[in-house]
């Protein structure tokens, strides 16, 4: 008999894997600007403020994961299309995960959308939240994606335990008093956004 092995190279190498006696599957955690995709039953977590994750899964395929992104604040220059760059990023890691998902054999008219996150979790006078719900259910109006649940705005940061098998969704809202961290983290990865140019093609389909 002879075995053959799956020599297939992770495309999601960097994305930290652990594992909790409360969950029956591996968790892969994902940081703002990151996205996981299985084809096996894992579970995806991360934590949001502003930001915005869209869980997106093929029921038939059992094939799905998650993704975490920020749209960039407004340029100052009135000239520019101040959100073009917000939706050049959004689309960015929409487009990434739908693409690895379809890849490992999902099909675009089955896919399931579950959306999270855009809180108001600083103050101000532009709702980053608000506008980053708002770009992303435009979007899958756009695309003609289902969209079946969403859990959006609000003041309150949200955890998100993503389960790729089922499409079960866990969220835990977190108290305000305890934004801290998720608050400098999303503003640091907001300050590479506007720092830092997009690299690579985006496949637009």
């Amino acid at each position: 008999m002879t075995l053959k092995l799956d020599c297939t190279p992770d495309p999601l190498p960097h994305i930290r894997r652990m594992r909790d006696a409360r969950f029956p599957h591996e968790i892969a955690t994902i940081l703002p600007g990151e996205f996981f995709v299985s084809s096996e039953a894992t579970i995806v977590y991360t934590v949001l403020g502003s930001c915005v994750s869209a869980c997106i899964r093929d029921p038939v395929a059992k094939v799905g994961g998650m993704n975490h992104f920020m749209l960039p604040a407004p340029k100052e220059d009135k000239g520019l299309d101040s959100w073009g760059e917000s939706a050049r990023y959004g689309s960015y890691a929409m487009e990434m995960l739908i693409n690895e998902i379809l890849k490992r054999g999902g099909h675009k008219s089955r896919l399931e959308v579950k959306i999270f996150g855009g809180g108001r979790i600083y103050g101000g006078k532009i709702d980053v939240g608000a506008s980053n719900a708002a770009w992303v259910l435009d979007y899958l109006a756009r695309e003609g994606l289902e969209l079946v649940k969403a859990d959006i705005g609000d003041v309150f940061p949200r955890k998100i335990y993503y389960f790729t098998e089922s499409g079960r969704v866990l969220m835990k809202k977190i108290e305000r008093v305890k934004n801290e961290t998720i608050f400098e983290r999303e503003r640091q990865y907001q300050d590479t956004l506007v720092t830092k140019p997009l690299e690579g093609d985006v496949t637009l389909f």
